[in-house]
């Protein structure tokens, strides 16, 4: 990278910030920030992250991670994580999506991954969200993940840690294809399901309108896969984190 273009990364990922030094000089220094990953898809956990950031982080490229490409978000993983005043992540299962739907399953998991930070926020800024039963005083932020650096942060965290579980899954059934699609609905996921079976961790209430409506037809597929939390653990461990149920 030039120079020049580090210049301007750092007024991006400064400007970022601003709204955590907002709060920073009202003395509130414990600033969370939280995000999701894995709403839409039909497989898989819904993971979120909550990420601390010090007034001078500064990661280049710093975004929403759906703006960032796989490559830099798998970069700034670990710099996230070091340069972190503390990290938690959470996850919540497809039957836990199932039970609840997603939005509370969502809100579980983002509650989750507070309880699994080491130092906890006192204010959290969230992603266009109002978490219930939070206990923390917070602040939901239209568009967070593009806006606040805390938010970005979480959303970076959170989006590497269920493509590596779904990469996980993909190692075990590869005729599925979880690394190219991560579990979305697209035509060819459809096409996939119909020939090979739902397995287990399938998310059943994203499929009923379409089985009901005849736009699907499928089998169940029983291969025991593990469970994501075991996988979530296991990525996670190198770097020094874990996830609570």
């Amino acid at each position: 990278m030039t120079d020049e273009k580090m210049l301007e990364e750092e007024k991006k990922v400064g400007a970022l910030l601003g709204r955590e030094n907002e709060l920073h000089a009202r003395g509130i220094t414990l600033v969370g920030g939280i995000d999701e990953a894995g709403r839409g898809p039909l497989v898989g956990p819904v993971v979120a992250s909550c990420v601390i950031l010090p007034p001078d982080f500064f990661v280049p490229y710093l975004n929403d991670s759906k703006k960032v490409t796989e490559k830099r978000r798998e970069a700034m993983f670990p710099q996230i994580i070091e340069g972190a005043v503390s990290v938690g992540v959470g996850l919540a299962t497809p039957e836990e999506i199932d039970d609840v739907n997603i939005l509370n399953a969502t809100y579980m998991a983002m509650k989750r991954a507070v309880k699994a930070m080491k130092i906890k926020p006192a204010y959290v800024l969230n992603d266009a969200v109002h978490i219930p039963d939070l206990g923390i005083e917070q602040e939901s932020v239209v568009k967070g993940d593009a806006k606040i650096a805390c938010i970005s942060a979480a959303s970076v965290v959170a989006k590497v840690t269920r493509d590596n579980i779904m990469r996980e899954y993909d190692s075990l059934v590869p005729k599925y294809h979880f690394s190219r699609h991560k579990g979305y609905p697209t035509r060819a996921h459809y096409e996939i399901l119909e020939q090979y079976g739902v397995l287990p961790i399938y998310r059943r209430s994203f499929l009923t309108k379409r089985i009901e409506a005849g736009r699907l037809v499928v089998t169940e597929n029983k291969v025991d896969l593990p469970d994501p939390y075991d996988l979530a653990d296991e990525f996670l461990k190198g770097y020094g984190l874990s996830v609570v149920r």
